[in-house]
């Protein structure tokens, strides 16, 4: 089973840039798509034959928002995790199959002002992981999407000029430190150690093709499904968001 997460900056622009292509080519089994600002009635879209799609959008016009496209059917489908203000931005969707929970999430930005820090800290990080480990003690969980953070220096270009930044704070990282505390694997760092993977980067100064990134777009995994975990992978070459995907392989 192969798991593809792309934060796509519009799901109606990314169409247009090639993403059906994308999804008829690379055969994976689910996809977890985040900031998709759009409602599922105003998006024409046809998936590969046997696909379900599951959407959370944002209140707000073209704004936020989640959806799923698996090939795999799901026991249930959950919405948002109770937090009022995060559930009316569509930010999380979670897929119960058999043997895990599946969990999209499209994590509040602080903002260059950090305006929204107090927020993502006091009541979006602990709300959030309280919800993942209340459907830990069911099922394993697997959750991915944008968390809004590098979690350590490798995981951005300059992480000195950005010290305190929206999506390097001491408290964004402290968020992210919890998660790991809480028995939470980043996927990608069980198979790759080292710098220099991203997967943002901004549209200014040509930072992509100078590979000027962050990384912030992430799978974590409740800790009793390492051995099921085959690869953990960052596709940069695939264009049409200032995000590329990510992915996982399990073993069934």
């Amino acid at each position: 089973m192969t798991i593809i997460s792309w934060n796509v900056n519009g799901i109606r622009a990314v169409i247009k840039k090639g993403f059906i292509d994308f999804l008829n080519k690379s055969k994976y089994d689910i996809f977890c798509l985040q900031e998709i600002k759009a409602r599922q009635e105003q998006v024409e879209i046809k998936l590969p034959s046997g696909f379900k799609e599951y959407w959370n959008p944002a209140e707000k016009k073209g704004y936020s928002g989640t959806a799923i496209f698996s090939k795999i059917e799901p026991e249930n489908v959950i919405y948002g995790i109770g937090v009022k203000e995060a559930d009316d931005e569509g930010r999380v969707i979670a897929l119960k199959f058999s043997d895990f929970y599946l969990v999209n999430v499209y994590t509040p930005n602080a903002k260059n002002d950090l305006s929204r820090l107090k927020f993502r800290e006091k009541i979006w990080d602990p709300a959030f992981l309280k919800y993942l480990k209340e459907l830990e003690k069911q099922k394993p969980v697997i959750f991915c999407g944008d968390l809004n953070v590098a979690h350590q220096k490798i995981d951005l270009a300059n992480p000195q000029s950005n010290r305190h930044n929206a999506g390097f704070t001491d408290e964004e990282r402290t968020g992210f430190n919890n998660l790991v505390n809480a028995g939470f694997l980043d996927t990608f760092r069980e198979f790759e150690p080292g710098p220099n993977h991203y997967t943002w980067w901004s549209y200014r100064t040509n930072a992509r093709a100078r590979n000027i990134g962050w990384r912030i777009d992430y799978f974590c995994i409740s800790s009793s499904l390492r051995s099921r975990l085959i690869k953990a992978f960052i596709q940069p070459e695939v264009m049409g968001s200032d995000h590329c995907p990510v992915g996982i392989k399990l073993r069934d």
